[in-house]
């Protein structure tokens, strides 16, 4: 028997909040499975100057987590400029200082670093790290890729990007690679615009898309996606809202059978350009099977109803509905069953998490 259609358009709904605690209406609102994850962003999280409060960020967590246990939370912590929990956890350098280190050491600690990162997430009581990037550093110009990639060409992207994935997972944590088809040589910033990528397909073969056909591979559990035009497989809209980008290359033929991810629809490149509840009917009908919502509440209940509508009024759109839903559904349970037992406080910071960030700084 089928899930009602509103609850099928929660489970595809993650959002954000502001504020450090869990209100009444968000408490609500995730009882009655309105949203199926939350992320957590640097303005949830209690800090003192450079230093964060780790039992509020405990509690917090606990508190998305009982008021529906299948939530889950999200966070972007990737080492370098994206990291939202810093001290007393250790603060990791960018993954790009991967590069100074030689082939097979440099795989080895890519995933010793995912699975002390990962460990810690989960002692904070975090499900998911929106990591590991697996965009391919191909232009110093690029403004929002740079340091947070694993490497400048793809062979070694791929190698430490999976191996970081694989670290997660044995911390109990889901990974999810990032931005596909790839975001590497953009010179344009998607949170402030709409950038567009014209290499021909042979190159977006053996560069941007190498990664994510690994990762495909690979089963890791989770893509996201860009807001970026590429030209050469559908220059009239970003990959986000592509049906030949994300089914027609992701899916179809690379093989993809994970969850994808939409990159965050409240960035510029959409919110600018196509209407939130539009972007997020067709982003569904294009493949995504998750919806980020992360800052405008206003955004997060029109692209719900734009979803009901849609679902209500078409049954194509409801069955890829169902289809998403029922996908992460299956992912939730996946999780709950191989996570195990959360660690404790003590593993934030612990001593050779902070020899293995210093051994990776100093490469």
């Amino acid at each position: 028997m089928g899930h009602a259609l509103a609850d099928d358009v929660g489970q595809l709904l993650w959002i954000g909040f502001d504020g450090q605690e869990v209100d009444a209406g968000l408490r609500a609102r995730l009882a009655r499975g309105d949203h199926g994850a939350v992320v957590l962003f640097k303005r949830n999280l209690k800090q003192g100057g450079d230093a964060t409060d780790v039992d509020a960020v405990i509690e917090l967590n606990r508190a998305l987590h009982a008021a529906r246990a299948d939530v889950l939370v999200c966070v972007d912590q990737e080492g370098g400029v994206v990291q939202r929990v810093r001290a007393p956890a250790t603060v990791w350098p960018p993954m790009l200082s991967h590069d100074r280190l030689a082939d097979g050491d440099d795989v080895a600690t890519a995933e010793a670093v995912g699975r002390a990162l990962g460990a810690e997430l989960c002692a904070l009581g975090f499900d998911v790290d929106f990591a590991p990037v697996l965009d391919v550093h191909t232009n110093d110009a690029n403004p929002i890729i740079g340091a947070r990639a694993f490497g400048r060409d793809a062979e070694r992207v791929t190698r430490r990007g999976l191996a970081f994935a694989r670290g997660l997972a044995a911390a109990g944590v889901l990974s999810c690679g990032k931005h596909f088809p790839g975001h590497g040589d953009t010179v344009t910033d998607s949170h402030l615009a709409l950038p567009r990528i014209d290499h021909d397909r042979a190159r977006l073969d053996a560069i941007e898309l190498a990664p994510f056909a690994a990762a495909a591979a690979a089963r890791v559990p989770m893509i996201m996606t860009a807001h970026v035009v590429f030209a050469a497989i559908d220059a009239s809209v970003p990959a986000t809202l592509s049906r030949a980008a994300i089914t027609g290359v992701l899916r179809e033929r690379l093989g993809y059978q994970g969850v994808i991810v939409s990159d965050d629809l409240d960035m510029k490149a959409i919110a600018d350009h196509f209407g939130v509840g539009e972007a997020a009917v067709t982003a569904v009908r294009a493949g995504c099977d998750a919806l980020l919502l992360c800052r405008d509440a206003d955004h997060q209940r029109v692209a719900a109803e734009a979803l009901l509508r849609a679902g209500t009024d078409d049954a194509d759109t409801r069955a890829r509905i169902a289809q998403a839903a029922d996908r992460i559904r299956a992912m939730k349970r996946a999780h709950a069953l191989a996570r195990g037992a959360r660690p404790g406080p003590a593993v934030l910071g612990a001593a050779e998490h902070q020899a293995l960030a210093d051994r990776l700084s100093r490469a």
